[in-house]
């Protein structure tokens, strides 16, 4: 057996749950997909992605990732030189605890205010064999599976791996070390355990924070055998201590892959797309916390925790939910409704987010968010079918309406101060995303409505949903760039990324010229540009927002141009699977460095649900369906999908020159009602 592997071996003292396999990497094979210049993962058969780095040419190599809990989120950065050396920060967030602002700090940090703490790798155990103290520093790969692992080079026939991931119920974040032992012999390892901490007072009493590892000191290690023990980066409130069991807390995370695993399955043709799919199921779930408005969803980042937002929450997470089959990602949803629900303004706009555990309402600027929220909610009611919820709501998205409704201007746009970009760059009076916006919340108003006995308001957001129909192409149609596509504003003259949302929305109109406009001007190896400007000092010419490239993908599908949405699909999750910052959906550059927040996953797994199969919602416990399939398939399921209390299976299969979905619920198929556009299916 060689000493640069690891071999898969059952580690028999600790528990199923626990039990961790080492691996041999040669002796796995890699799934076939076609490489592209910029990769530097490859896909394994145990749904995680793998660098190589005694075989890589990526060398040096920087990179970050996010992971999340209930009580703590974590950014680790890592880095490889070109020796292989490693070395780890790790950025640890405690959302729940509040600290007091510095002095000498802006107001406006205290929005930003959460008790982090940033971890290198000189707090870490300390190995002594034979004598000598054993530094693993050159690593032989790195794996990814919804917790990441280092697999050290041996020193010393001492190999060692480390696995990071988070607690998903306490404020932990765990570091296992496992080291075997390839020599002939027993060793007898020394280990000297790190036992730092320290503490502040912050707004919910004392702080405190702690770096411990747990191991026996003196252990005699056989040859071939492992043994294994945690490093622990912990927060405590007024000295109570989370449950640190290495046990426990690797049983929360495998619990919560599980689930990811089990539910919302893509089995296609492609397996960049099955595993890009299915971390974006993680990374949108797993970053929920617990806060004073019950479980959250919030973006992460860095930046934004205990916190819910018009757009990443209501918008682009909420309506993902109800189709996981995750009960804290629905009740986290429900939650960021009802909040909003609450604070239906008597005069004014809505706020576009509750910070700080939802104790700050940001009522600084009106970005079109009752659009979003008349969407979103409807969306999401329709998909969760539930009319106690339903009604509950109602009074949300008809107030959204009406707000939206009295902001339109002479021509009939809706009026916003901004979009979802606050600003960033300009959107004069009435925007393309706020109008668009108000259209889709028509169209699920109208049939929520329907569903509710509310026949006198289904019937006004119909006729209100097709005059905007026709004020986005009257108002916001323009020649731009020599294409008969969308202006964003009035006075508008450069291709902005927003102009997919009317392809997102089924608007065909201006179909041709706005795919040539997203993919042939806009795109980029990063996806969609958020304004064409070839200038070569231009800084918009290198912005990029992951959500409006998720948006597009999932609009240019949703219409049906299969091969170019197929095409441009596979690029960009090439990139963010497989390239150089992995493996998911990112926020935006250059502003926050590419970040991994959480909605933008959810973003991703709808271009399948909504984009690739088409489906949308057609009543409560119905779903009308126009799937799509690509050239070089002839076959692609999604499993376990639900809809309302129903779950169901849905395949899609090669029909000559077209394609036929079929639904299976309980191994029985569904028979849909009528074919026109569509599918249709009922489940009541």
């Amino acid at each position: 057996m060689s000493k640069l592997q690891f071999v898969r071996l059952s580690l028999s003292r600790y528990s199923a749950a626990y039990s961790v396999a080492f691996v041999f990497i040669a002796l796995f094979s890699i799934e076939s997909y076609a490489q592209i210049s910029s990769t530097y993962w490859d896909i394994t058969d145990r749904q995680s992605i793998l660098f190589d780095a005694t075989t890589s040419q990526m060398l040096p190599h920087a990179d970050n990732i996010e992971m999340s809990g209930t009580k703590v989120s974590a950014i680790i950065h890592y880095e490889l030189d070109t020796n292989r050396n490693l070395s780890i920060k790790r950025d640890i967030i405690f959302p729940q605890l509040r600290t007091f602002n510095k002095s000498n700090e802006p107001d406006w940090k205290k929005y930003r205010a959460y008790y982090r703490k940033m971890v290198l790798d000189e707090r870490r155990p300390s190995v002594v064999s034979d004598g000598q103290v054993i530094i693993h520093n050159a690593v032989d790969s790195i794996e990814i599976d919804g917790m990441i692992t280092f697999y050290m080079t041996p020193v010393n026939g001492l190999g060692l791996k480390r696995v990071i991931y988070p607690s998903m119920k306490e404020s932990v974040l765990v570091e296992e070390w496992h080291l075997h032992n390839y020599n002939n012999e027993t060793k007898t390892l020394y280990i000297s355990n790190v036992d730092a901490s320290e503490g502040e007072l912050g707004y919910k009493g004392h702080y405190g924070f702690s770096v411990k590892s747990n191991s026996k000191r003196e252990i005699e290690i056989k040859s071939n055998e492992t043994i294994a023990f945690p490093v622990t980066y912990f927060a405590t409130l007024n000295e109570e201590k989370p449950n640190l069991s290495l046990e426990y807390n690797r049983a929360t995370r495998e619990a919560f892959l599980m689930q990811m695993k089990d539910n919302l399955i893509l089995e296609s043709p492609n397996e960049v797309l099955n595993q890009m799919f299915y971390f974006s199921k993680i990374r949108a779930a797993e970053s929920i916390f617990e806060s004073s408005m019950g479980l959250v969803h919030s973006p992460g980042g860095g930046n934004y925790y205990v916190g819910i937002w018009a757009n990443d929450q209501i918008e682009y997470s909420g309506p993902f939910f109800p189709y996981l089959n995750y009960d804290r990602g629905v009740e986290a949803a429900y939650n960021a409704y009802h909040k909003f629900s609450k604070h239906i303004p008597d005069e004014g706009h809505l706020p576009y987010a509750f910070e700080v555990d939802g104790n700050f309402a940001m009522m600084h600027l009106d970005r079109g968010d009752a659009a979003m929220v008349a969407y979103g909610t409807s969306k999401y009611l329709l998909a969760k079918s539930d009319i106690q919820q339903a009604q509950t709501l109602w009074p949300l998205i008809k107030w959204s309406l009406h707000y939206c409704h009295n902001q339109m201007n002479t021509e009939g746009a809706i009026q916003s101060e901004s979009d979802e970009m606050e600003g960033r760059i300009e959107t004069g009076t009435a925007n393309l995303s706020t109008s668009t916006l108000y259209y889709g919340g028509l169209h699920f108003a109208h049939i929520l409505a329907k569903e509710l006995g509310d026949k006198e308001a289904s019937e006004k957001y119909f006729q209100r949903k097709m005059q905007m129909l026709k004020v986005i192409d009257n108002y916001f149609g323009a020649q731009i760039e020599g294409l008969d596509t969308y202006r964003y504003y009035d006075g508008n003259t450069k291709l902005r990324h927003w102009i997919c949302l009317p392809l997102t929305m089924g608007i065909t109109t201006r179909k041709e010229a706005t795919l040539s406009a997203l993919f042939d001007k806009l795109w980029t190896d990063n996806g969609i540009l958020v304004e064409y400007d070839p200038g070569p000092s231009s800084d918009e010419q290198q912005m990029f927002w992951d959500r409006a490239t998720l948006y597009a993908l999932r609009g240019v599908l949703k219409v049906g141009d299969v091969e170019a949405g197929y095409e441009k699909l596979m690029a960009y999750s090439n990139k963010r699977l497989l390239g150089d910052h992995v493996p998911y959906a990112v926020e935006a550059y250059p502003e926050n460095n590419m970040k991994h927040l959480s909605a933008e996953s959810a973003l991703y797994a709808r271009i399948i649900i909504e984009g690739l199969l088409g489906i949308e919602p057609a009543g409560f416990n119905q779903i009308k369906m126009k799937p799509s399939l690509p050239k070089d398939w002839d076959i692609y399921t999604l499993k376990n999908i639900k809809l309302g209390n129903h779950l169901f299976d849905v395949k899609v299969e090669r029909n000559g020159s077209s394609c036929m979905p079929t639904i299976y619920k309980d191994n029985k198929k569904v028979e849909f009602l009528k074919k026109g556009r569509g599918y249709y299916y009922d489940f009541n």
